[in-house]
């Protein structure tokens, strides 16, 4: 982006700038300073527009940005920052750029790690002049537009692809409290995606954690994908206006690969919940009335703005993945409710099952899909998807009796079907690449035809005799008769 003044953080207007020339621009002073907070005032009637991008022509270490959110006065205007104000004072000049922050886009954003406002932050060279930039603020497709034929997108995760199967050019969302295993979903989920469709793949890093951020950076380059990922961040350290816009500007890339290299796109966002929060964290510096739980009464407005754009039109698709924090473990939170709204699949993860070391953790009865239907995956996919809910949903039921009095105390049949439910759910347990180094265990990809075959197996009683732990943590059934096999041999050669 272009700037006034020979600070650290300036360069030079020119035809692949993002905001071109200055000849039509306004100029504006700093008139007040809170925080993220800066109030602007400009000449009488001649007010920037909201969500336009000013520059602040400071002789601070970095670029400062930032985004019009009210007009207070026929002269003044109230931002939020994008990035950190110390050191601001009052009467430093402003410029209306006159128009929202635009980001660079297309293959030189591919490999490289950028911030809000479109800055490289990887450490490597700036972007060219031939980039083209786009601007962060855009509308969904319109529903003419968009394409409605909806196929399963097929992960090699067995739960995932049996029970929540994702729509591609959809949206999937994976809820659960701190610890349960989100973030490595997505990680992995990022790698065999990428590696099975050979699509492009954009990742929202939403006030992520710099460990969070450099391990997905060294596995993204370890499995050999990078050069197939653009990666945005707004880390948890700066400033809630960086963390509330992180979100579209990593959507405004993924956009131009749909609907101008007409590529299908992975776009992947973790956190969901923190753009939530970084919302309310603005609304309160803006001086603004919370709502519901002390969240900002535009919250659904602002999770449409966000989930509506992401769609599928002729000729491409994105299709998403997200994390969705959930405080307390509490589903009901309208921030988990709100998001809710938008999805074609929901993967709940347990913290039940992550305490019993069953992963993913990913709960079979609250997961679901929109398309887990006879008419899309077929009568045998949904048949067995249904049995074995059916069966892990009766296990359940009878835990607490199988708890005050035992296994015995039940009916054959029920003790049949407590076995076969037990094996069931250790089967539907995983290795995966990007934990390997913490495991020692394989990573395995299951095709969809060997995940029905297994439970079909399970469900007809064929692993009745198996010890329960030759199901855990293996890819295919005949991985798990192996490992049956080989303990089996181990016992007799004891004896």
């Amino acid at each position: 982006m272009a700037t006034m003044t020979g600070g650290k953080g300036d360069s030079k207007a020119g035809p692949g700038s993002p905001h071109g020339d200055d000849s039509d621009t306004r100029f504006g002073k700093v008139s007040r300073i809170s925080g993220s907070v800066v109030d602007i005032t400009f000449p009488e009637g001649d007010l920037p527009l909201i969500n336009n991008a000013l520059e602040i022509g400071w002789d601070g270490p970095h670029k400062l940005i930032v985004e019009v959110q009210q007009h207070l006065s026929r002269r003044t205007i109230r931002s939020v920052a994008m990035q950190e104000t110390a050191g601001l004072r009052c009467g430093v000049v402003v410029r209306d750029t006159g128009e929202a922050i635009r980001v660079p886009t297309g293959p030189a954003v591919l490999g490289r790690i950028i911030n809000v406002v479109g800055d490289p932050i990887d450490h490597g060279g700036p972007f060219g002049t031939e980039v083209p930039y786009k601007p962060i603020h855009g509308k969904a497709p319109k529903l003419s537009a968009q394409a409605a034929k909806p196929a399963p997108c097929m992960t090699g995760i067995k739960i995932i692809d049996l029970l929540a199967p994702l729509a591609q050019g959809g949206k999937a969302a994976m809820f659960g409290g701190a610890g349960v295993g989100k973030t490595v979903l997505i990680m992995e989920l990022i790698r065999t995606t990428v590696e099975t469709y050979a699509g492009i793949s954009v990742f929202a890093g939403i006030g992520e954690r710099s460990r969070e951020g450099h391990e997905l950076w060294l596995e993204l380059q370890r499995s050999g994908v990078l050069d197939r990922t653009a990666l945005v961040f707004g880390q948890m350290n700066e400033p809630p206006g960086a963390r509330w816009r992180v979100g579209m500007t990593a959507l405004t890339l993924a956009e131009h690969f749909r609907d101008v290299t007409h590529q299908n796109v992975l776009f992947l966002i973790d956190n969901v919940f923190r753009f939530v929060q970084a919302g309310g964290e603005v609304f309160g510096l803006l001086g603004r009335l919370p709502s519901s739980v002390g969240y900002q009464p535009t919250l659904a407005t602002e999770i449409a703005e966000l989930e509506e754009r992401i769609a599928s039109v002729e000729g491409g698709a994105i299709t998403s993945i997200q994390a969705v924090y959930v405080p307390a473990d509490d589903f009901t939170d309208p921030a988990v409710a709100q998001t809710f709204k938008h999805l074609d699949s929901s993967i709940v993860l347990s913290r039940e099952m992550a305490s019993e070391g069953l992963y993913p953790a990913i709960d079979p009865l609250a997961s679901t899909s929109a398309i887990l239907d006879p008419r899309i995956d077929g009568e045998e996919h949904y048949a067995i998807a249904e049995e074995v809910r059916r069966l892990i949903e009766h296990y359940r039921e009878l835990r607490e009796i199988i708890s005050l009095l035992g296994m015995e105390e039940l009916s054959a049949a029920d003790r049949a079907a407590v076995g076969r439910a037990r094996r069931l759910i250790r089967f539907l347990t995983q290795p995966f690449r990007v934990t390997t180094q913490f495991t020692g265990l394989d990573g395995a990809l299951v095709p969809l035809s060997d995940t029905l075959r297994g439970c079909r197996a399970i469900l007809d009683g064929e692993a009745d005799a198996w010890a329960e732990s030759s199901l855990y943590m293996v890819g295919d059934f005949e991985a798990a008769r192996r490992k049956e096999l080989a303990a089996t041999t181990m016992r007799v050669a004891a004896t």
